[in-house]
């Protein structure tokens, strides 16, 4: 085996700038699923492949950098994607940062792919310092490039997905195939390149053990969503709305492997639709079962998705964890992003099913969506304060690059983070010291900013909630909580308008 990669596979470090104060204990540290999942199709092929995952390291931009040309791969690719879809595009400051580092130690080809790349290809490849940027899910694109690179087999106008330079002007190739055989081609996760003891779950999804939040991992058991939410990214790599799953005996096959071999129990699936396919789901909880595992999972849920006979396996697998996506407390709100057909009587029902079954809930909710008043806000958060569940996360409405919404703003000329004068791709993240949520008619961004900050606040600091928390987990949860709330996230026109003035 030769000692240089043919492709080196690389996470650069935006956790710090993403979350500020929360990335040092709270959030979680996750192996990185589609760095893993590149790294084991281009292995499977016959190339030498490795992970740098700078995130998990702790490295520094310039380290970053250091590393990857000491390594001095044949190509770097920058994956950049984040904990979720969404994610990609507030990471792509620090994948700018740690390749300029690498242009001044090194001539080392690069290519960049993820969300963001996939929505904003020739922006990305006129703007960034990349050598090539990936349009699309990735395998097809790299495995084109690294035949032109290293084997000499055809040129960069063969390369599906590619955008790339020549002689000073941006060419385009048309689009690689999405993978129809995800078991065949897309075969692991990589985590035989990764140190997996560097990784940990969410404060939350450990509740039950807060001291044991390591090992984790996050396991793939689909791709795509079917659904048209306007203010979702998470098609932008795929151009379809469609649901790709990979077999549930692959899927057990895997979590063999975590528990067997990497001693995880803590995992999360991180499939926008996970409890959608009911045989898909039936299919790998029984697998789980037959072999006695002792799981703490945690997956995505829809409101209108969730059935008794579903949630009867999904506890008994071991997902002690669902995230419902109910965003507003309003339903003329909800129908204004097309985030499904239920009211308020089904969100409260769905909930109280999923609990019965002994599964925590962890509700997500948007503050800031195109209808939202100051009253339709204010009934989100009472919505959450009712429901009460074991967790929630607050949400701006961001109009995500690759999103509907994102074109939306544009055409209207709604002020975006990456406007000139804007912070950059940066205020696109939710917990940034330079976010900037997208603004309503009736509401500037600071005003919604500043609202999901209060409401955090007033959900995790309620009597209702520490009590519940008390009650379900114990007293140390609930003084952890209240730790928690100690670590504020600090926001620039907060610190300007506490500056004296001059």
């Amino acid at each position: 085996m030769s000692l240089r990669n043919d492709v080196l596979f690389i996470t650069p470090p935006s956790r710090v700038e993403v979350y500020q104060d929360l990335s040092r204990n709270l959030a979680a540290i996750e192996p990185p699923v589609w760095a893993g999942l590149m790294a084991a199709c281009i292995q499977a092929h016959g190339y030498d492949v490795g992970i740098l995952d700078a995130e998990a390291k702790g490295f520094t931009h310039r380290q970053t950098a250091q590393a990857i040309a000491q390594a001095d791969p044949r190509v770097a690719v920058f994956v950049i994607y984040g904990q979720q879809p969404s994610a990609s595009t507030q990471c792509m400051p620090a994948g700018r940062r740690v390749c300029e580092e690498l242009q001044a130690l090194s001539d080392i080809p690069t290519l960049v792919m993820g969300t963001h790349p996939s929505a904003l290809p020739g922006r990305t490849l006129l703007e960034e310092p990349y050598t090539y940027v990936c349009q699309g899910e990735g395998p097809y694109t790299v495995l084109g490039l690294l035949r032109v690179l290293r084997d000499r087999v055809g040129t960069l106008k063969d390369v599906p997905g590619l955008w790339y330079r020549e002689q000073g002007v941006i060419r385009s190739n048309p689009p690689a195939p999405l993978i129809a055989d995800l078991d065949r081609e897309l075969p692991g996760q990589g985590w035989d390149l990764l140190d997996m003891s560097r990784y940990r779950a969410h404060n939350w999804h450990c509740f039950d053990h807060l001291e044991s939040r390591s090992p984790y991992a996050s396991l793939q058991t689909s791709l795509g969503c079917p659904f048209k939410c306007s203010f979702c990214c998470i098609n932008a790599p795929f151009d379809t709305p469609m649901l790709r799953t990979w077999s549930p005996d692959h899927v057990i096959r895997l979590i063999d492997r975590l528990v067997l071999d990497y001693g995880v129990t803590n995992i999360k699936i991180p499939d926008e639709m996970f409890v959608l396919n009911r045989r898909h789901v039936l299919g790998i909880c029984d697998r789980i079962i037959e072999r006695g595992y002792h799981l703490n999972i945690w997956a995505y849920a829809r409101v209108d998705t969730v059935q008794d006979q579903v949630l009867e396996k999904l506890k008994a697998a071991g997902f002690h964890w669902l995230g419902l996506g109910i965003e507003s407390g309003s339903q003329h709100v909800r129908d204004g992003v097309e985030k499904g057909r239920f009211g308020d009587r089904e969100i409260v029902a769905t909930v109280e099913r999923i609990r019965s079954h002994g599964i925590y809930v962890a509700a997500n909710y948007i503050f800031g969506l195109p209808d939202d008043t100051p009253a339709s806000m204010r009934a989100t958060l009472d919505l959450a304060l009712e429901l009460n569940t074991e967790w929630a996360n607050f949400y701006c409405a961001m109009a995500y690059p690759g999103s509907p919404l994102y074109g939306l703003a544009k055409d209207k000329g709604w002020p975006l983070p990456d406007d000139l004068g804007g912070p950059g791709w940066i205020g696109y993240s939710q917990h940034a010291y330079d976010t900037l949520p997208l603004p309503t008619e009736r509401l500037a961004a600071i005003d919604v900013l500043d609202f999901r900050d209060r409401a955090f606040l007033e959900y995790f600091q309620h009597p209702s909630y520490l009590g519940l928390l008390h009650r379900t987990f114990g007293r140390h949860v609930a003084d952890h909580v209240r730790e928690m709330c100690a670590h504020h996230v600090r926001r620039r026109h907060r610190d300007a308008a506490a500056m004296p003035a001059v």
